[in-house]
């Protein structure tokens, strides 16, 4: 009797940076089911802060300092990120389904959202966000007027 042991196995490694090169392996990847690009973190902040409002809002959580404790950032940092709730609606529905990114970086961050979020009067937030949308090019979705 052999006490022989055999594993078969397909192994795949690869490099990054310049100049890395791809090595075969048994199986193509298929390139059908590969995201084409990535969310603007714009829009996973928004969603975010939708989800800790519904948190608070259940009494799953106390209140933002909890969540900055559970979330290891400042309540200053979660404030900023819930102040996108102070958005109009079509506003935050246009940021939520925003483009994805393939290449550079994110068209618009929540330091160029912070001062049309404080801005009481939707329709002025409407015009400020028309701007910006202006300014930062085609990734960024226009909210109605």
């Amino acid at each position: 009797m052999s006490d022989e042991i055999k594993i078969e196995l397909a192994i795949s490694f690869n490099r990054q940076g310049p100049g890395a090169r791809r090595v075969a392996t048994s199986e193509p990847e298929s390139d059908i089911d590969a995201p084409q690009g990535r969310l603007p973190k714009i829009t996973k902040l928004m969603a975010l802060a939708i989800r800790f409002e519904k948190l608070i809002g259940d009494g799953t959580v106390g209140d933002y300092a909890d969540l900055a404790r559970l979330g290891h950032v400042t309540r200053a940092r979660l404030t900023q990120i819930m102040n996108l709730r102070l958005l109009a609606p079509d506003i935050q529905e246009a940021i939520l389904f925003a483009e994805e990114i393939t290449v550079g970086r994110d068209p618009i961050s929540i330091r160029q959202l912070q001062p049309i979020a404080l801005t009481p009067a939707w329709k002025k937030q409407r015009r400020m966000w028309k701007r910006l949308s202006r300014e930062v090019g085609p990734n960024v979705s226009t909210a109605s007027e």
